[in-house]
């Protein structure tokens, strides 16, 4: 800590750094428990970079990701299981999502800052926004306290770090790696998205042009329209053949967008070759810094539709730097979003807008979990059931591709050839896990009160790609939260409770959902073998 007497000193039971949506829940299922025990709630603190005002919900709320990623269960498990579709959901996230109203996955953004305030209102959680950190006071190994800039002192018993980069841990002294680090890839990092909402364009219109773009496109006798995919891919006649192929199924029929009740999923690129040929860049996103990519689109109420499709290529350095600047879009990003606001409004937007704040989805990991996670053991069905808090199931997602990867497996002598999801893709294909979820790859093992609830936990090779989910974390987050409290009461670290104790606590109050983790000997041999290769050697 600099030196000099500070201002003001507060003291809390509980500080989460960090606004993400599980290190929220964290703080709220820390205060639940702790009622249920004492008979008041705790003291406790969220603290974060960005300004509230613009809402309370780290990137699914001021970076305006209304899409949200849902567990994936195979249809023939739901099926025997009678599960929904699904599965079943931590219970502090299945609150909220019952609370904001969610169908299957669209997510207002403002209704759920509303939600949130009153669930840490209710649990009486202060919120301190607008922070940043000047320096750390530990005690041996312990995390004491957070000086901020304005050069106050908050002081806690545990902490809860929910950053995209653990950028508290890292102030505390935990050891991280950069990027794909785990991989031996810490220069490499997953793109970022500006996510963007449109009105006065509606799903059977928006419909109705890509029907036209993937007819003309996939037309070798069409000439115009050729020009428009030539232009897009920049005269790359394989990546031309490549998207003219995807644009059709194997009988020819168009491949168009999927309308659901509050979402649209949309398979193709037909309409990124018509931006990309109107904006006159690449279809390439490491070659021309952006893309717009196959959409995730939410839908919301008179035809407002929230795009996750706009991808920026970043170095792991570069999402470091942006995590740590607010996860604040870049004059090169606003200058990219002025193309798209131009181009929907010709397809016939009335109002274009993009939000406040980036999605990062990754930004390095911690290497000191007490119990790391890798993507092997997410195959194998995750933790053993006799300890687990519940089941999640998602594919190793690293959309936009991890730069370096194939250079590195050759360096290794590994063939990539029969790990990719086909000839010619940079996409690893491995089998979607669906795996028991645990709580101590959270758990920082040199600082044994502090927990990262984030894509930044101690995930291991691919683990991360499916471990940065935020369903997936808000489970990892409940039982963080409860832990703290098991650790206060009984003056004990984050380190020393194991996930028994904190399964007792769920079994207790009702709140364990069914287990139903499958496991993939055969893939998880297949992955081990990669992670194992292309991990970087410990340090001597």
């Amino acid at each position: 800590m600099t030196s000099g007497t500070p201002s003001v000193i507060r003291t809390y039971d509980f500080i989460g750094f960090g606004d993400e949506i599980p290190g929220i829940l964290a703080l709220i299922a820390a205060a639940r428990e702790y009622r249920r025990r004492i008979g008041n709630f705790p003291r406790s603190l969220l603290m974060l970079k960005g300004n509230s005002k613009q809402g309370i919900g780290g990137h699914l709320v001021r970076g305006g990701l209304a899409y949200l990623d849902r567990s994936q269960i195979p249809l023939s498990l739901r099926n025997y299981l009678n599960l929904p579709d699904f599965g079943e959901p931590p219970a502090l996230y299945k609150e909220f999502l019952n609370k904001t109203g969610v169908d299957k996955v669209a997510l207002d953004r403002w209704r759920a800052d509303a939600v949130l305030r009153q669930m840490l209102r209710e649990a009486g959680v202060d919120i301190l926004s607008g922070v940043a950190i000047e320096s750390v006071t530990k005690e041996g190994s312990r995390l004491r306290g957070i000086r901020a800039q304005n050069g106050e002192v908050y002081v806690a018993q545990y902490f809860i770090d929910s950053t995209v980069n653990a950028e508290l841990a890292q102030a505390a002294g935990v050891p991280k790696l950069p990027g794909f680090g785990t991989l031996g890839l810490p220069e490499s990092e997953l793109s970022v998205s500006l996510v963007f909402e449109t009105e006065g364009l509606s799903p059977s219109t928006l419909k109705q042009i890509e029907l036209e773009y993937i007819k003309r496109f996939s037309n070798p006798s069409d000439t115009e329209a050729q020009r428009y995919l030539n232009a897009a891919t920049d005269g790359d006649s394989a990546l031309a053949n490549l998207l003219r192929l995807e644009l059709v199924d194997q009988f020819g029929k168009p491949k168009s967008m999927w309308i659901g009740s509050d979402y649209i999923d949309i398979p193709t690129k037909a309409l990124s070759i018509a931006y990309h040929a109107y904006r006159g860049t690449k279809l390439s996103l490491k070659e021309s810094f952006s893309i717009l990519d196959n959409a995730n689109v939410a839908r919301m109420p008179n035809d407002r539709l929230v795009w996750n499709a706009l991808l920026f290529w970043v170095t792991a350095a570069e999402a470091e730097n942006l995590a740590r600047s607010g996860a604040k879009p870049t004059p090169a990003m606003l200058q990219e979003m002025t193309f798209i606001d131009r181009w929907f409004r010709s397809l016939g937007a009335t109002q274009v807008r993009s939000m406040p704040e980036l999605y990062i989805r990754h930004a390095g990991n911690i290497t000191d979990a007490v119990q790391p996670l890798s993507g092997t053991q997410m195959l194998v069905g995750g933790i053993p059931t006799a300890e687990a808090l519940g089941t999640f199931g998602y594919h190793f997602d690293i959309r936009g591709g991890i730069d370096g990867l194939k250079a590195r497996a050759q360096e290794k002598g590994v063939g990539l050839k029969d790990y990719l999801l086909e000839k010619g893709s940079q996409q690893l294909h491995f089998q979607q896990p669906l795996f028991n979820v645990g709580m101590r790859h959270a758990i920082a093992k040199s600082v044994p009160n502090l927990a990262v609830v984030s894509p930044a936990s101690g995930f291991v090779g691919l683990a991360s790609s499916a471990g940065r989910i935020v369903e997936f974390n808000a489970g990892v987050g409940q039982a963080i939260g409860i832990a703290a409290t098991l650790a206060l009461l009984s003056k004990r670290t984050l380190a020393q409770i194991t996930n028994s104790e904190v399964r007792s606590v769920l079994i207790e109050t009702g709140k364990l959902p069914r287990l139903y983790p499958l496991v993939y000997n055969k893939e998880a041999e297949r992955l081990r073998q990669l992670e194992q290769a292309l991990a970087l050697a410990p340090a001597s």
